[in-house]
């Protein structure tokens, strides 16, 4: 959520005449995420985050405002999208596609613990739940056939020691194009990180930055949770965390023997993609002031530590 596309005082307060939510008091610029700009917008009658949406087709707005209206309507702690005097949700700003949203209580958690991941978990589980027969969809924009195309270019660049341990995943991708596997699908966060999760205490008070969005395997979305949520200080599964997420999530929406059975396979795919995304975005932006860069070394390490999984699917609570 760094700032890419910056806005005045005066063009706040214009763009705001729109709403009903009395005098601007002050705003500031949420830095810590690398692909849309954010700010924090105190008002007369509440807080708020507007958001100027920087990377994807416009045409994917109205999907995820509705995906967040219907998550709201389940009672889900996530933002959703106010609408203007008129009725308009989606608005312009600066050039930029914009969402004023209510600002969700509470704060990111940097050092977890077992009972937040299992909280993690659950509030995956209902996400799933909810979403799996809404008929709500989206193809993503970073799945397989975009992991084939940048791992086989990153592949020329590495290390002899990296090719050994990234090519048995190109076979991997290369065989589900093929053939996917059998998993259960549903709309998927698909970025639930720490820094996209809210907690009051040990209360899970909000779920936000869905704009990764998308239709998909639930268990790759599990994955991507496990590899921020339960890792410890080498990058290696914590036992304890991950199986505290696990359990949460299958107390609410049980695992599969097939999801077991590729569990491994795509907690790996999971890291692989953030680790192409980071180094992609790192070449990109390279040099760029006020543009945060995240480390993609780090899923290298990830993916290092996964070379033997050794905490399955809990199928049986």
């Amino acid at each position: 959520m760094s700032v890419f596309t910056e806005v005045s005082r005066a063009e706040l307060e214009a763009f705001l005449t729109r709403y009903d939510l009395g005098r601007l008091l002050s705003h500031e610029g949420i830095s810590g995420g690398s692909e849309n700009s954010n700010f924090f917008v105190s008002c007369e009658r509440g807080e708020f985050v507007l958001t100027l949406v920087e990377r994807g087709p416009v045409a994917d707005l109205p999907f995820f405002i509705e995906l967040l209206e219907h998550l709201h309507a389940d009672d889900l702690p996530v933002p959703y999208a106010l609408s203007d005097q008129q009725g308009q949700a989606l608005q312009q700003l600066n050039g930029r596609p914009a969402l004023l949203q209510p600002r969700l209580v509470g704060k990111h958690v940097a050092q977890p613990d077992a009972r937040h991941c299992q909280a993690v978990g659950q509030t995956l589980a209902r996400l799933h739940n909810s979403t799996e027969k809404s008929g709500l969809l989206r193809e993503t924009d970073r799945g397989l056939p975009w992991m084939q195309q940048h791992l086989a270019e990153q592949l020329m660049q590495c290390s002899g020691a990296q090719q050994v341990m990234l090519e048995p995943l190109r076979g991997v991708i290369d065989t589900w194009l093929q053939t996917p596997p059998h998993l259960p699908e549903a709309v998927l966060h698909a970025d639930l990180f720490r820094d996209n999760v809210l907690f009051d205490g040990h209360h899970l008070s909000g779920v936000i930055d869905f704009y990764n969005a998308a239709s998909g395997w639930t268990l790759y979305d599990v994955a991507i949770c496990v590899n921020d949520w339960c890792l410890d200080h080498n990058q290696h599964l914590d036992s304890d965390r991950t199986h505290a997420l696990l359990a949460g999530y299958a107390s609410i929406r049980r695992f599969t023997p097939v999801e077991a059975e590729h569990w491994a396979d795509v907690l790996r795919l999971a890291a692989l993609r953030f680790w192409l995304s980071r180094q992609l975005a790192a070449d990109q932006h390279c040099g760029q002031s006020g543009v945060l860069i995240k480390d993609p070394q780090h899923f290298l390490h990830v993916l290092e530590g996964h070379a033997k999984v050794r905490i399955g699917l809990p199928l049986a609570l």
